[in-house]
């Protein structure tokens, strides 16, 4: 016990130390999402339409150099889009389907940010890289939160989305600083999904239906404020 406290101590007293070096913020993200879908070209597999999405939450940047620092936070994501694809049913009918699905997810970022020096009085750029993980928390096929597969059987929308995904990030922008310890920055950043997020067709419930890749694609405008 004696060993955990001073442990614990320690910290504190670290995170007190680099506090300075530490900017927290608020942001709000409106984005146009969408679907990339590929499959063997049997089943026809395509993105249809993008759909508007929005997200927003907390900002952190802890810089362990003057132009550098490491950015994460906790953000509320919407994303999602339609897709479209065919399959033939017992009596070798061709059937084509058309699914709108949006996922609502809580995402934790995880990105290098590189800062210019001023570029005019209170001005600098920013690029940042990296990527994000994040867990769904809400999903909606065709606008409903339930849903029947090709078999009839009900279930949940978020049932049928794997339970993680992760991206790469890639963005840049502005930041101006409006007091001593207050910043307004806007950018523009992209996110592409890395893993296939509709997991119906891994579960093989349409054994038709093989080798799907479903995954997110995301251009956002970032707004927001660090304090």
């Amino acid at each position: 016990m004696k060993k955990l406290s001073l442990t614990l101590a320690a910290l504190l007293a670290t995170i007190g130390a680099a506090s300075a070096q530490v900017e927290i913020g608020l942001k709000v993200s409106p984005a146009i999402t969408s679907l990339r879908a590929d499959s063997p070209t049997a089943n026809r597999f395509q993105s249809e339409s993008a759909q508007v999405g929005i997200g927003g939450g907390l900002v952190v940047d802890y810089f362990f150099g003057e132009n550098y620092a490491f950015s994460t936070g906790l953000q509320l994501t919407g994303k999602g889009g339609s897709y479209s694809y065919q399959f033939k049913d017992a009596a070798d009918n061709t059937i084509t389907v058309a699914d709108k699905l949006r996922i609502d997810y809580l995402e934790l970022p995880l990105a290098v940010k590189l800062f210019t020096n001023e570029v005019a009085t209170d001005i600098r750029l920013y690029f940042q890289v990296g990527g994000s993980v994040a867990v769904p928390i809400g999903a909606r096929i065709n606008g409903e939160k339930r849903w029947l597969d090709i078999s009839g059987k009900e279930t949940t929308a978020l049932q049928r989305v794997f339970f993680i995904d992760a991206n790469a990030l890639a963005g840049l922008g502005v930041e101006y600083q409006l007091a001593k310890s207050t910043k307004a920055f806007v950018g523009l950043s992209y996110h592409r999904g890395l893993i296939n997020l509709d997991s119906f067709f891994d579960d093989e419930r349409e054994p038709k239906i093989k080798d799907v890749s479903i995954k997110n694609n995301v251009f956002a405008l970032d707004f927001g404020l660090k304090f």
